[in-house]
């Protein structure tokens, strides 16, 4: 009959450095609030001291003979202290290695797909560990393996570099991926040049097509009847008057 397990109940205690009333060792070698030494007093001097300051007796070390223990703010301290651990765990880089298996003979479909993904876990910035796997008689090639490797690695040379190079251990073979710097494109070469009909000025003529002399421009441009001395295609208008005679 299995032993049934026992639970403790009792709420656990996260914080173990002792303060005030926690502290009880008769004497204590005391620092106070501005970081000076005040010596050697009693624990309930130090209390005295404290709390003239509205502040905490802190124990902050135990293994000395008197303990030291230093008067501060225990809650503020306690919080500066949460915010740098805090702020090293953010600038802490976790390193991911991810896994790629190929064959010697993998077909150039399935070539392309695992590329793809080594690629994808590269821009992640993750390292990948490729592994060839050999069977029967493949492992009296091994070259093939490692040529198939090394084109991965130059085929990805723009997101990873060789880390590790091919090795082989018993019927694999594998080589190590690191993720490198990404390559800044090159900026557009459109941007800057001319020539585009797009960039080319609204009152000038499009590339290619030749300027209008003034008599094509004259008779391609509509009859301007606001003016009074045009003429349309079927005769003066009704309503132009006539020229005046010219005086001696």
């Amino acid at each position: 009959m299995p032993i049934p397990r026992r639970f403790d109940r009792r709420p656990p205690e996260r914080d173990q450095t002792r303060i005030n009333e926690r502290i009880g060792v008769p004497q204590v070698r005391l620092i106070g609030d501005d970081g000076n030494q005040v010596g050697v007093v009693s624990r309930d001097e130090a209390l005295a001291y404290a709390r003239e300051r509205d502040l905490d007796l802190v124990e902050v070390a135990a293994e000395a003979r008197p303990p030291v223990c230093r008067v501060l703010d225990y809650s503020k301290y306690k919080y500066d202290q949460e915010q740098k651990a805090k702020a090293a765990r953010k600038h802490q880089k976790s390193i991911n290695v991810r896994e790629i298996k190929l064959r010697p003979k993998i077909a150039t479909g399935d070539y392309e797909t695992k590329k793809g993904h080594v690629e994808r876990f590269l821009k992640g910035q993750d390292k990948v560990k490729v592994t060839i796997m050999f069977r029967g008689r493949e492992t009296t090639h091994p070259e093939r393996g490692e040529n198939l490797l090394l084109r991965l690695a130059e085929d990805v040379a723009d997101y990873g570099a060789v880390e590790q190079r091919p090795t082989q251990d018993g019927r694999n073979m594998t080589m190590l991926l690191g993720p490198v710097a990404r390559r800044v494109g090159e900026a557009d070469q459109g941007a800057d040049g001319g020539g585009s009909e797009a960039d080319a000025p609204a009152g000038d003529p499009l590339p290619g097509v030749a300027a209008l002399s003034s008599e094509q421009a004259a008779a391609a441009s509509p009859p301007d009847n606001t003016t009074g001395s045009g003429a349309s295609d079927d005769g003066p208008a009704a309503d132009t008057p006539p020229p005046a005679a010219a005086t001696g």
